[in-house]
This record gives C-alpha cells, sequence and structure tokens, in this order.
C-alpha cells in the first residue's frame, strides 16, 4: 500500500521546521549575553529535545 503524498509533504514541513527552529536555538545559544544565559539555554533546548539520535 502506497503513502499518500499529503503524507510525505507534511513529513518534509515537519523536517525544515525542525531545522529552523534548531538553526534558531544554536544562533540564541552562539550570541547568548553570558555563559549562564548560554547554560539556560542549552538546559532548556535538551529538556524540550522530542527524540534521541
Amino acid at each position: 500500500m502506497r503513502k499518500p503524498m499529503g503524507n510525505i509533504a507534511a513529513k518534509l514541513r515537519a523536517r525544515r521546521a525542525e531545522t529552523r527552529t534548531r538553526r534558531a536555538v544554536n544562533r540564541a545559544i552562539d550570541t547568548a549575553a553570558s555563559a549562564t544565559v548560554r547554560q539556560e539555554l542549552i538546559a532548556i533546548a535538551q529538556a524540550h529535545q522530542t527524540h534521541m539520535r
């Protein structure tokens, strides 16, 4: 049985959104005002991680 095309498109959109979010989080960590803020952003990002790779 073949999957509908809408399902594939939804997966691609979700993957792009995840990439955008990851890029934004990395940018925020890189430009954090202090080490404490950087550590807080890293902790928040790790707590919201949806899956492990």
